[in-house]
């Protein structure tokens, strides 16, 4: 049974996805919320937001995640960071999970993976539970109606949370799966209510096909000065370095807060919402987010809240650390209405340095830049992945290497090659530790940093003093008005200096071991740049 709006040369019978039972098409938000509430699974909050628990998963499984070993990517894909499953696994895994599914009651969108008409993906999402439809639509863009007449899906994500793999026939690694056919243009996810596997199960899709095209594809934040959409900037990051806080500056336009792709004329944002970390947010410090979660429609996702006035708390993490609100992009008031804007001519690049060795900022050359993206080092931090539960040092290549597909160095030349075509600036900004590692030192100050960020944006940080970093020979500012001297310079904010060089030397040996994988496919001019000895 049909309900809803669709192309009607484009149903799932016509996919040949048969005998699932009633399929709910392109439900509008009350819709959606109406049905999820009907079925129990959660409650309205304050403002007509949407409260849901998603059980024993509260994060991403990225070691459950597989990529098809067909024949036409095998030699495309990086298999080390992700492992295939055969074809017949696959093809079984869908019979199962389709024959689990029969006779029940889904929901179907049909949306858009980037905001650039030209390059974006045409994906079907069908969900198992309404709340993941809601979720969706808020994070990816919404053709209008008269465009779902026509909508013709280039890829279809199935997610049943109710079914559980089986690693015997499945080839999978547990009862939670989320296998990717590039050939069959499938993504089927199971066992997991985490909503997060739908967002990020796409991402890699538009990671691998993007570059063939010469788009680079970012995980990274991105806005664009007031009446200057020539002016942009990215802010590369992993969860928790701060992409949707830095980004969402009332004094510049909001792109979009964790996925863009950059093509030779512009920056587009791949979703039409953000997913932003709720754990300690304030409605000093981030007003309108913080807003967000009393709007309609917003997905407020593992928050312990008042069962009587569904008053939510922000500090605590009982259920988890990685606490979050899903809300479209227009309820940010700076928002851009496109979501697409220039080339880039600032590229941030976040850590969150949980040693507190690194300076709260640097200037990076190209070399040092294409250095840092392809080592990625930061801290993961608490609840982002099943099993953390505080900061632990790590290199996720491309600030992104879960949802990276291909080989990190071919992203790595993709920006290596745009920065020398765009002339962008780059600087590597510390969202970690200063005056000392995690349980020791202190987070680094917001205000610095948005200071900082500030002034190199507007250009004028160029026109402060710089000392070369002795550690890793990038530039570092010596002074800038409103923020403290020695905060500028990590050993003078530790106790003990001596502490500070020791530490300093077991990251840089951090660094050389990991980027031992990447020399071959580097020139000399990124290695003698990226490590300066005293």
């Amino acid at each position: 049974m049909i309900i809803g709006r669709v192309n009607p040369k484009q149903t799932l019978e016509d996919a040949g996805i048969l005998g699932i039972g009633k399929v709910y098409y392109n439900l509008q938000e009350p819709a959606l919320i109406k049905e999820a509430l009907k079925r129990d699974e959660g409650e309205l909050g304050n403002g007509g937001a949407f409260l849901v628990s998603t059980g024993e998963y509260t994060g991403r499984s990225p070691k459950d995640k597989f990529i098809v070993n067909e024949t036409s990517v095998q030699n495309t894909i990086w298999w080390e960071n992700n492992p295939p499953m055969e074809i017949d696994a696959f093809n079984q895994l869908k019979s199962d999970m389709i024959a689990h599914m029969s006779g029940g009651e889904y929901f179907l969108q049909d949306l858009y993976g980037g905001s650039d008409p030209e390059h974006r993906l045409n994906v079907r999402v069908i969900t198992e539970l309404a709340w993941h439809g809601l979720f969706i639509r808020t994070m990816l863009l919404r053709p209008n109606i008269l465009e779902l007449d026509t909508f013709i899906p280039g890829f279809t994500v199935i997610n049943c949370p109710s079914f559980s793999s089986d690693p015997a026939k499945h080839g999978c690694r547990s009862d939670v799966v989320i296998a990717i056919s590039i050939e069959q243009k499938m993504i089927l996810i199971g066992g997991t209510e985490y909503a997060g596997e739908n967002k990020k199960s796409i991402f890699s899709i538009l990671n691998y096909f993007l570059p063939e095209k010469g788009i680079m594809p970012m995980h990274c934040s991105a806005n664009h000065a007031i009446g200057d959409p020539s002016d942009t900037a990215v802010f590369f990051g992993l969860s928790g370095t701060g992409k949707t806080t830095l980004s969402a500056d009332p004094n510049r336009i909001l792109i979009g807060d964790d996925e863009h792709g950059w093509s030779d004329t512009t920056t587009f944002n791949f979703e039409g919402g953000c997913y932003a970390k709720t754990i300690n947010l304030s409605a000093k410090a981030e007003p309108e987010i913080y807003a967000t979660t009393q709007k309609f429609g917003t997905v407020i996702e593992n928050m312990v809240y008042d069962s009587y006035t569904k008053e939510l708390d922000f500090q605590d993490d009982s259920l988890t650390a990685n606490m979050r609100c899903a809300y479209p992009l227009h309820y940010i008031s700076n928002a851009s209405k496109t979501a697409i804007g220039g080339q880039p001519n600032n590229i941030i690049m976040l850590t969150c340095d949980a040693f507190g060795i690194l300076p709260p900022i640097a200037r990076l050359t190209p070399e040092q830049a294409m250095y840092h993206f392809l080592s990625g080092f930061t801290s993961k931090v608490a609840g982002t992945e099943r099993g953390i539960t505080e900061p632990q040092p790590t290199f996720s290549t491309c600030f992104g290497a879960p949802f990276m597909p291909r080989r990190p160095e071919v992203y790595g030349a993709l920006l290596r090659d745009k920065i020398a075509a765009n002339g962008a600036k780059c600087w590597l900004v510390n969202t970690g530790w200063t005056g000392g590692a995690y349980g020791i030192g202190a987070r680094m100050p917001i205000k610095a940093t948005r200071a900082l960020l500030k002034a190199a944006l507007n250009g004028s940080l160029n026109n402060s003093s710089f000392r070369k970093d002795k550690n890793f020979g990038f530039d570092v500012p010596t002074s800038l008005e409103g923020v403290a001297t020695n905060l500028l310079d990590p050993r003078s904010t530790w106790a003990d200096p001596i502490a500070y060089d020791t530490a300093a030397e077991s990251l840089i040996s951090m660094f050389v071991e990991n980027f031992t994988q990447y020399e071959k496919f580097v020139g000399p001019s990124v290695l003698a740049q990226a490590i300066k000895k005293s």
